[in-house]
């Protein structure tokens, strides 16, 4: 049953011109051997020349084409666009009068399909322009040149090029007043660990080895030992910042942009760029699809990763917030700040929480309220009893403006008094 629903899908959907045609050539081919009728012989003649010049005409206009593909970058973030140039050229001698030209692609919003002509040794050349609407890893290409013939009997297609991926990071929005409360640090105030930056901080010297920049030799050491020494450094002061996103599937609510996925991922990538444009140490922690970790480093480059990573998380996971902080506190200090990004409406990851707290961890929530995304939970009670275990929380709605939300904590830097 399967072969002939295949075999009528072949006649009569993908080739039903050629299917009527052949029915009409025997239809033509009997009539004229039974009533010897000039016409319908003719009839039968014309079409036992004209598909073989179709189908040749169809397989020559796909020879003697090459196509190249300008695609500058391959990093974009949300909202910006994605270009490409797209060029044609017909090395024959005869014209192209018909060649659809399309760039396969499964990014959202990219349409590159566009029906051409070519002269003899002629070529043509386009620009377009594709919003980023959605971050996630995307494939673009190859392009597919679809051609046939003048009755439409045959379609042929072939592709040029190969597939190249496109990873699309999260917009990330500015949060000029974001507050979380600052970690203790040990001893004196002084918490220092090497550094593969240049900081204020010079701890050392070593030989030097390739790579290593001109600026951080030390002439000094160098002149008394002979031979090329570099300066070592160390971080300045200042605390571990780690932002814990939770990708639990059973916490989320709605769907797409009107999501708590996506907006958790937004609110996660805005607190790691608020933090690393103040040169903080910034770590990254969730357990969605995958187990996704950075360890806590500063810089562009730090926040390229998180955001890499970001860009692949999904809220397929099926360990909890509270396991997940359970599990990995281990990495969490006195000197250590960290910012849980949830939607769960479960308390037990409160109560992981205080556990961190009691070993000196500071500690900030950003729960968002799931009954505002379309799901069935209550927020209210969780938000209690962050309040009540004197954790900092922000209480973000579908609504709310993030850089207004986030953007204004330090106006409530009292700990225990959440913005809401």
């Amino acid at each position: 049953m399967r072969a002939l629903r295949r075999l009528l899908r072949f006649l009569l959907v993908r080739h039903r011109s050629l299917t009527v045609l052949t029915v009409l050539f025997f239809v033509a081919l009997i009539g004229a051997f039974s009533t010897g009728f000039w016409l319908v012989s003719r009839l039968a003649n014309l079409i036992v020349v004209g598909v073989p010049i179709a189908y040749l005409w169809a397989w020559l206009n796909l020879r003697g084409l090459e196509v190249a593909v300008e695609r500058p970058v391959d990093r974009l973030q949300e909202g910006n666009d994605f270009e490409e140039r797209i060029t044609v050229v017909n090395h024959g001698w005869f014209t192209k009068l018909w060649l659809e030209v399309e760039d396969l692609s499964d990014l959202p919003g990219h349409r590159a399909r566009r029906v051409i002509g070519l002269g003899p040794h002629a070529r043509r050349s386009w620009r377009t322009v594709s919003p980023c609407t959605r971050r996630g890893l995307y494939t673009i290409g190859p392009v597919r040149v679809t051609t046939g013939d003048l009755f439409g009997l045959f379609r042929r297609s072939r592709t040029f090029g190969e597939a190249q991926h496109v990873l699309v990071y999260p917009r990330a929005v500015e949060l000029p007043k974001f507050f979380v409360p600052p970690a203790l640090l040990p001893g004196e105030g002084r918490f220092r660990r090497p550094s593969h930056y240049v900081t204020p901080n010079a701890a050392g010297v070593r030989e030097y080895q390739p790579g290593d920049s001109f600026n951080r030799i030390h002439w000094r050491s160098t002149a008394r030992t002979g031979e090329l020494m570099v300066k070592l450094f160390e971080l300045d002061p200042a605390s571990d910042v780690w932002v814990v996103l939770d990708l639990h599937r059973a916490a989320q609510s709605g769907e797409g942009d009107d999501g708590t996925e996506e907006h958790a991922v937004r609110i996660a990538a805005s607190v790691a760029r608020f933090f690393l444009l103040a040169n903080r140490s910034v770590g990254f922690l969730a357990h969605g699809r995958r187990f996704h970790l950075e360890e806590p480093e500063r810089g562009l480059s730090q926040y390229t990763r998180i955001l890499e990573e970001l860009a692949l998380a999904r809220a397929e996971g099926d360990t909890p917030l509270a396991e997940v902080l359970n599990h990995e506190g281990r990495r969490f200090g006195r000197h250590t700040t960290v910012v849980a990004v949830t939607p769960s409406t479960d308390e037990s990851w409160v109560v992981s929480l205080q556990m961190l707290a009691g070993r000196g961890v500071k500690l900030a929530a950003i729960l968002l309220e799931p009954r505002t995304f379309g799901g069935q939970g209550n927020a209210l009670f969780v938000f209690g009893a962050l309040a009540a275990a004197d954790i900092f929380t922000y209480l973000v709605k579908r609504s709310d403006d993030l850089t207004a939300t986030l953007g204004s904590g330090a106006e409530a830097a009292l700990p225990g008094k959440g913005r809401r």
